[in-house]
């Protein structure tokens, strides 16, 4: 298995809420995702942080969880439906690339979670990312 890369995006920000020295900001994709991130940052010290600003969305392949049932109970604020395109199964992990509304997405989970959810090549999933695993990166 090849070594881990980004998932990475590119959208406009829509959203900037600040508190502190922390902001969260929404980003809107494309396919109609929105995807939020909390950064330690402010528009005051991130000339980025403001509505309208484009910017990458850039997150870990580790940190991707897959979901095969309803994810309406589950406190992750950043969902992503796709599609199991291919499966490529290792001894302890698995790459698990989808095609969702964004383009390709992949995921690396352990190759246990992937037989636990019996997952295979047409499989509906939804993509679960922390809202602290979202790296933004200015344009």
């Amino acid at each position: 298995m090849a070594i881990p890369q980004m998932n990475k995006y590119h959208g406009n920000i829509v959203k900037v809420e600040s508190h502190g020295a922390l902001s969260m900001a929404a980003v809107a994709l494309s396919g109609g995702v929105e995807i939020s991130a909390i950064v330690i940052e402010t528009p005051e010290s991130a000339s980025y942080l403001k509505e309208g600003s484009q910017i990458s969305v850039l997150f870990k392949e580790t940190e991707v969880i897959l979901s095969t049932g309803p994810v309406e109970q589950i406190g992750i604020q950043n969902r992503i439906p796709g599609e199991v395109r291919l499966v490529e199964t290792d001894a302890l992990l698995s790459k698990v690339a989808l095609e969702t509304p964004l383009g390709e997405l992949e995921a690396i989970i352990a190759s246990s979670e992937v037989k636990f959810l019996g997952l295979a090549e047409g499989d509906r999933v939804t993509a679960l990312i922390k809202i602290n695993e979202v790296m933004l990166s200015a344009l």
